[in-house]
């Protein structure tokens, strides 16, 4: 598996990383030991950059996290989240005291004095970004985190938070069907040494190998996200079809193949795709080497906005910045 720096001063992380999401139940219910059985078999494939937050399924995905470190003890580099206040309604909150408490949770669950990489899940744009990025510098003065990051930004927020302090890592959504990140924050990410953290690289499933069922999206998280209704999630379908039929003419999986159109974007691109599966996860890897002409047979297959709906509600979308 190719390494890459974590920002400018490391650590040293692998090109595909992992999002433990799904560990909290969000995608469906799942066990602890389904869960420690999937850590084992991404460290087996050579993934060491784990991704979770506080918020996923309350505390249940960083748990169950430590409790894999703790019992296998291996070389990964983590990074967790904080910023979202349980509603209802749900807000943002990035007050110094807020995301010290939080953080203190998450590396007791941890099991860590460190996290090399601590978010901020969202902005709260009412304070002042100074104020931020002065709460997260004093963390990483007094060694509870090894860099911050941020989540769901523009660029322009990016730049000014890097001139505070720097940025080590971006995370926003991005993947064949949800391209806005091309449209300045991955070229902004390369230009000042961040690295961009794709989540969702695999449409929340909707490139996984095999066509998810209406059904297993109808309610919980995805039934909130547009592209995930009626009449949008059987138009989505149709038109991800002819993008499986070539990566099945090339021996290539579907996720394999959608990983690697995104970790092509740029050297310091890390796509964290997510599962509760040992099994799913496998079907990640090998990745295959695209070509300038794969590549332009997947733009053709796939243009920049194929998809039908949102990928969020309007609900969802008021902490996300938006540009362009």
């Amino acid at each position: 598996m190719r390494t890459l720096s974590l920002g400018r001063t490391g650590p040293d992380i692998s090109a595909l990383g992992f999002g433990a999401m799904s560990f909290g139940g969000i995608f469906g219910p799942t066990t602890e030991a389904e869960s420690l059985a999937c850590l084992d078999a991404m460290y087996e494939a050579g993934i060491t950059f784990i991704d979770t937050a506080n918020i996923y399924g309350m505390g249940i995905s960083e748990t169950v996290v430590g409790t894999w470190l703790a019992s296998r003890k291996p070389k990964v580099v983590l990074a967790t989240k904080a910023s979202f206040v349980a509603g209802p309604p749900r807000r943002v909150d990035n007050s110094a005291e807020h995301l010290r408490s939080e953080l203190e949770a998450s590396l007791k669950r941890l099991g860590r004095e460190q996290v090399d990489l601590f978010y901020i899940h969202r902005r709260e744009h009412a304070r002042p970004l100074e104020e931020v990025i002065g709460t997260l510098h004093d963390l990483e003065r007094e060694g509870k985190i090894g860099g911050y990051g941020m989540s769901e930004i523009a660029p322009e927020t990016l730049r000014e938070a890097h001139a505070i302090h720097p940025c080590r890592a971006v995370q926003n959504e991005y993947s064949l069907w949800s391209r806005q990140p091309e449209l300045g924050l991955i070229q902004e990410c390369g230009r000042l040494g961040v690295t961009f953290v794709a989540f969702s690289p695999l449409a929340r499933g909707m490139l996984g190998q095999r066509p998810l069922p209406f059904a297993s999206v109808s309610d919980g998280f995805r039934s909130q996200n547009p592209r995930f209704t009626q009449p949008y999630f059987d138009r989505n379908q149709a038109r991800i079809e002819p993008f499986r039929a070539f990566c099945a003419a090339r021996g290539w999986s579907v996720p394999a193949t959608a990983l690697a159109w995104v970790m092509a974007a740029g050297p310091h691109v890390v796509p964290i795709p997510g599962t509760r599966s040992a099994e799913r996860l496998k079907e990640w890897l090998p990745l295959p080497d695209l070509t300038e002409e794969d590549r332009a047979e997947i733009e053709r297959i796939l243009p920049a906005g194929f998809a039908a709906g949102d990928r969020y509600g309007d609900g969802q979308l008021l902490s996300i910045e938006r540009y362009c």
